[in-house]
């Protein structure tokens, strides 16, 4: 119960602190006569999806990986954070790197892209953009990918909630055209320009700079474009692109679409291969396509 209420608590603080941003930027945007950068519909749905997001996510930590994560603890590693700076580095360290390989996979893996698909849906950039989550992340247990391997370094469980929750709020803060470029920062850092090239549809954009926090395992591991390089961005999906701000169907539609492909196609791998597999495979049938808007013919 006491896990519950600390992520109620946790909800409530910073889902009132980044709904002020968002109506921060959307009054500097307006002052400055860009009406295109927010659509107050979309926003609105952004923040819904978003808030039902977190609402199963501390339900989820609350009741299941803080009683999961305590018993993979006793079968890892076990390290005691008894360094000060360096165990804090460690763990910052440790929860980026295991967020890029779990964000790559969400790209390339059909089954956790239904879930990763509503983030990628909008067609603008801005922070509400951050918002637009879906509870299936909760559902669809990818979250193993991330959570399972700081239990067994052997991290104490609250310093992995709070390492992996800041980490995400971080995050928060690159989903904007507000800021250009930050200078030295870029170099390491995940920021806004780098962002932006991710969120981006064009070809030059798709499957690049997966990074959290840092940028530097895009370079290590070859996923990293500079904006300057990267051309037009074209922000949204490149096919079945949402025709709906319905925030229960933005998380369900491409769900629904991986379903119905596995019953027409008869096909497993279609869980484990990419976004664009059944196209590559079998080509879209006009039916899904016509009543199912939601997927991505490519991971960005």
């Amino acid at each position: 119960m006491q896990d519950l209420l600390h992520a109620i608590g946790f909800i409530i603080t910073f889902g009132v602190f980044f709904v002020g941003i968002i109506i921060a930027e959307a009054y500097y945007w307006h002052r400055k006569g860009r009406t295109d950068i927010y659509d107050f519909k979309e926003t609105v749905a952004s923040i819904t999806t978003g808030a039902m997001y977190k609402i199963a996510d501390g339900i989820l930590i609350a009741v299941v990986i803080t009683g999961l994560y305590d018993f993979v603890y006793q079968y890892g590693l076990q390290y005691v954070p008894d360094d000060g700076i360096w165990s804090i580095l460690l763990i910052f360290f440790a929860v980026d790197f295991v967020f890029y390989w779990y964000h790559r996979f969400m790209h390339n893996i059909r089954w956790l892209w239904t879930g990763h698909v509503t983030h990628h849906s909008s067609t603008r950039m801005n922070f509400s953009t951050a918002l637009r989550q879906n509870f299936l992340y909760d559902l669809n247990f990818g979250w193993l990918i991330w959570w399972l391997p700081i239990a067994l370094i052997g991290f104490d469980k609250n310093w992995a909630i709070i390492a992996i929750e800041l980490n995400l709020a971080y995050q928060f803060f690159i989903h904007t055209e507000m800021v250009n470029k930050l200078g030295w920062w870029e170099k390491f850092f995940n920021t806004p320009s780098h962002h932006r090239v991710h969120h981006g549809s064009n070809p030059e954009q798709i499957d690049t700079n997966f990074g959290g926090v840092l940028i530097i395992w895009d370079k290590i591991f070859g996923t990293f474009v500079d904006e300057k390089d990267a051309g037009v961005i074209k922000y949204g999906l490149t096919t079945r692109q949402p025709t709906t701000l319905n925030p229960i169907r933005l998380c369900m539609d491409e769900f629904i679409c991986m379903i119905k492909d596995l019953i027409r196609h008869k096909d497993l791998k279609i869980l484990w291969k990419g976004p664009n597999y059944v196209e590559q495979t079998y080509g879209r049938e006009e039916e899904t396509s016509k009543t199912v808007e939601t997927g991505k013919f490519q991971n960005s």
